[in-house]
């Protein structure tokens, strides 16, 4: 399954490995989810998993980071057409639904759900880290 996967699970995954972000960074890091990303939201991990206020631990985001470059799904992601409701609350958010359309992911995965909901417009689902990992087993099941 392809998903995007916003800034705050991956920051919340590396720093906390037992909650539901890091189990979906686990799957990920498995190869048993894939990640779509483009190079505004690897720049965007790269900065924030680099902030010493976060204190994450440098050796372990760089091998993530390594990993996400490797394995995702790159996506050509123009922006969005002009006139489009661009009312989401951080600017740089939007990279990540652009990504999320223009690789067909089944999900944006977030924290910060309100952030996507307008702007995503019901074309491509947004979940907690929570209701995708609920999603996923489902889904495993049914297989």
């Amino acid at each position: 399954m392809l998903i995007v996967l916003d800034t705050n699970v991956l920051v919340c995954g590396l720093l906390n490995p037992f909650g539901a972000p890091g189990r979906l960074l686990d799957l990920a890091l498995a190869g048993k989810v894939r990640l779509a990303c483009n190079d505004r939201v690897l720049a965007e991990y790269s900065e924030v998993l680099a902030r010493p206020k976060l204190a994450i631990d440098q050796g372990r985001a760089r091998d993530v980071l390594g990993y996400i470059r490797l394995s995702s799904v790159r996506a050509a992601a123009p922006p969005l057409a002009p006139g489009r409701p661009r009312c989401a609350p951080d600017a740089d958010d939007l990279a990540f639904l652009e990504v999320a359309l223009a690789s067909g992911a089944a999900a944006i995965v977030t924290g910060n759900a309100g952030h996507f909901e307008s702007v995503a417009a019901g074309e491509v689902p947004v979940l907690s880290a929570t209701e995708f990992l609920e999603r996923w087993a489902r889904q495993s099941e049914e297989r």
